[in-house]
């Protein structure tokens, strides 16, 4: 039986972060070639979703979007065609407003039309932004409408909002029918972009979970400042493969989508084996789809926002354990195991399994104390054993 849809956080690879407007159906080929043969299909990667600037600036007699006949020439139905042939499946964009953000047609009031256009060309996943609404109208009633049109479009479709995480989109968004939301602005290629997106969703885990999660925006592991866009690629090289590596293990411990969006042609070794980590993907895809709680780690003498601990509770009882280190400096920080419910009175330890480097790490009693590099991370999985 297969999973059902968006039962855990979609997983994929997106065109905008370095495309934008630069697509074509020959360049939407390649990455999926890459997304199959390069084992990005096999861990778990299974959506390629083509972003903004897809179609004409115009809308035809009929009312139907229209693929950019130079971009596609071959039509919208033979690039679909093409991924499900790869065994992948098949994403397309569209917006909430008049025009999408970067003017061109949006669905506004071509809701139900739109729908079963996109369920004609076999598309899979719908990203669905918010440029260019009417004021007027509320966020709530027009992701609701498109939900509605989706759910009735004669195909299943995943469902992925882009409110930007305005208009309370908290307070709705589960029960508009959406499968993901954005919770965030738009990311950057650089460091402080990451950690400020990180730290605006930590608190909010009660608001994600199955069939509705929580968006952090998509990844920007290995750009490396290859954005044709100045406002993504605003750093000159981007993150180093450290920052991106941890940027990779907030995504996955928060539960965030996770959506590619570098060129795969040009991965680098050290890019592919940060997206294909099967530890983390792991953790991002436990079947329950808890959100993360926050914990202080100790001496308690940092930044707020500095040295943190997330703890995922995991299906299977085990808890993943992100220790992240925002500072600039190496820090020793300590997980005090009280604080995640386990007093030494219990008789139990933690058997630790470190999910970046691959090492059981043995049993610990009471507290983990490891050194944490500058921009970094320690992600373990912890098995509950007795004393």
């Amino acid at each position: 039986m297969n999973k059902p849809i968006a039962l855990t956080p979609p997983m994929g690879w997106n065109s905008w972060n370095t495309f934008t407007w630069d697509i074509n159906e020959k360049m939407i080929c390649e990455m999926a070639d890459r997304m199959v043969e390069d084992g990005y299909l096999e861990a778990g990667y299974e959506y390629l979703v083509i972003d903004d600037c897809w179609s004409l600036k115009q809308r035809d007699a009929d009312g139907n979007l229209v693929p950019d006949p130079e971009k596609f020439p071959h039509g919208m139905k033979w690039v679909s065609d093409y991924v499900h042939g790869k065994g992948l499946k098949f994403g397309m964009y569209s917006c909430a407003g008049t025009h999408t953000c970067a003017g061109y047609p949006g669905s506004f009031e071509h809701e139900f039309q739109d729908a079963k256009k996109f369920a004609e060309w076999g598309v899979d996943y719908l990203k669905y932004d918010y440029c260019f609404k009417p004021r007027q109208i509320p966020g709530e009633i027009l992701y609701k409408r498109m939900s509605l049109a989706l759910k009735n479009c004669g195909r299943e479709i995943l469902f992925a909002a882009c409110n930007w995480g305005t208009d309370g989109v908290y307070d709705w968004i589960r029960s508009s029918g959406a499968h993901t939301y954005r919770s965030t602005g738009d990311i950057q290629d650089n460091w402080e972009s990451i950690t400020n997106l990180a730290i605006s969703q930590m608190g909010k885990e009660p608001y994600t979970g199955n069939f509705c999660h929580n968006d952090m925006d998509m990844l920007v592991v290995g750009m490396h400042g290859a954005s044709n866009d100045g406002f993504i690629g605003s750093k000159i090289g981007g993150c180093t493969d450290q920052e991106y590596l941890t940027h990779f293990a907030l995504w996955a411990i928060m539960g965030s989508p996770l959506i590619m969006g570098c060129d795969l042609r040009k991965a680098s070794e050290e890019t592919k084996k940060t997206l294909l980590n099967k530890d983390l993907i792991a953790i991002n895809q436990d079947l329950e789809a808890r959100g993360a709680y926050v914990i202080k780690p100790l001496p308690d003498v940092y930044n707020e926002n500095e040295a943190f601990i997330l703890v995922k509770p995991l299906a299977d009882g085990d808890l993943a354990i992100g220790i992240f280190n925002f500072s600039d400096t190496q820090r020793e920080l300590s997980l005090e195991f009280w604080d995640m419910g386990i007093p030494y009175a219990a008789g139990v330890s933690l058997s630790l399994y470190d999910c970046i480097t691959g090492e059981e790490l043995g049993e610990f009693t009471e507290r983990f104390a490891p050194v944490v590099p500058s921009h970094g991370c320690v992600v373990v999985r912890a098995r509950i054993v007795e004393k």
